[in-house]
């Protein structure tokens, strides 16, 4: 298959362009390398594959760009990953958050209505389930009362992929992912902050009392399950969840990350963060069911995983 993978450069993406390039796809991937976190790490990501594959460095929300790429591509799969990702700075620069995922999903989707590309993965989130109060989370609950401005730009995505099925025949699968953490993770999320820190004998930063668990989700799972999307075929337009389905408290988690790394974390308490859920949990049996999904790396194995990598990282610099 002729794949375009929007933000293939980054954490997942560039996860997912190793998993297809070695399954024999042909891989063009979207990604403007904007200085949320360093550009050169997501260079780095790509380093090994630069010479398989195509990259087209520009904005989604560039629509000549987007129209110019997909009349060129003529791509049978887009797997949108793209995003200003995470709910704190979704609160301080809400309007980047809008325009870059509701007006660029909106750009690629109308892209693959005018130029007959027939299937669409949209990356969405757990976010949008807001604070549910039903536990674990079905893609069945309603979704009602998100509470970021980025879980709403995640929803409003969901909606554009069943309009854009529903009118155009496109087969759009949202998986909602829970919480991904491995090798490559974005520098500013919890485990990474939290293992290089400990690691590097600094302090680390604790929102509230340590009771907030997460679906902690590894990284080779999530891509299993988006190659496994990218094969469905049952309905036109579907949504699930892919998380490990076990939960994890903040204060499990640096314990974990302490025993990992054999050194005590010292931590600096802080209030709840505003737009941060207290809780995430998948239920995954739907998953299971229609895409035979099946989540092998428990949390403890994955931290394993991810800190080893860490440690190689600073080996090899």
């Amino acid at each position: 298959m002729n794949f375009l993978i929007t933000g293939g450069a980054g954490f997942i993406g560039s996860h997912l362009v190793e998993r297809l390039l070695t399954a024999g796809h042909k891989i063009t991937i979207f990604d403007d390398f904007n200085t949320y976190y360093d550009p050169a790490i997501k260079r780095r990501n790509i380093a090994s594959v630069l010479d398989r594959i195509t990259v087209i460095e520009g904005d989604i929300r560039d629509a000549v760009l987007v129209e110019r790429t997909f009349a060129a591509g003529k791509f049978d799969c887009v797997v949108h990953l793209a995003a200003r990702a995470g709910v704190r700075p979704s609160i301080s620069d809400p309007k980047l958050y809008f325009t870059t995922n509701i007006d660029g999903t909106f750009n690629l989707l109308d892209a693959c209505r005018y130029h007959k590309v027939p299937r669409f993965i949209f990356a969405s989130s757990s976010s949008v389930y807001g604070v549910n109060k039903k536990v674990p989370f079905a893609e069945s609950d309603p979704v009602e009362r998100t509470i970021s401005p980025y879980a709403a730009t995640k929803l409003a995505g969901e909606q554009i992929c069943s309009n854009y099925s529903h009118l155009f025949g496109i087969r759009c699968i949202c998986l909602r992912f829970f919480t991904v953490y491995g090798p490559r993770q974005r520098p500013d999320l919890a485990i990474s902050k939290f293992a290089s820190r400990i690691l590097a004998g600094e302090s680390i930063e604790q929102y509230g009392d340590g009771t907030t668990a997460r679906d902690y989700t590894y990284i080779d799972d999530i891509v299993s399950g988006i190659v496994k999307a990218c094969h469905y075929e049952k309905q036109m337009f579907d949504i699930f969840n892919l998380g490990e389905s076990a939960t994890t408290t903040l204060s499990e988690l640096i314990s974990m990350i302490e025993a990992e790394t054999g050194q005590t974390a010292t931590i600096r308490h802080l209030p709840d963060q505003p737009g941060d859920v207290p809780l995430t949990f998948a239920d995954i049996r739907k998953a299971k069911e229609k895409l035979n999904y099946t989540p092998v790396t428990p949390i403890k194995e994955g931290i394993a995983k991810y800190i080893r990598w860490v440690r190689d990282q600073s080996q090899t610099g």
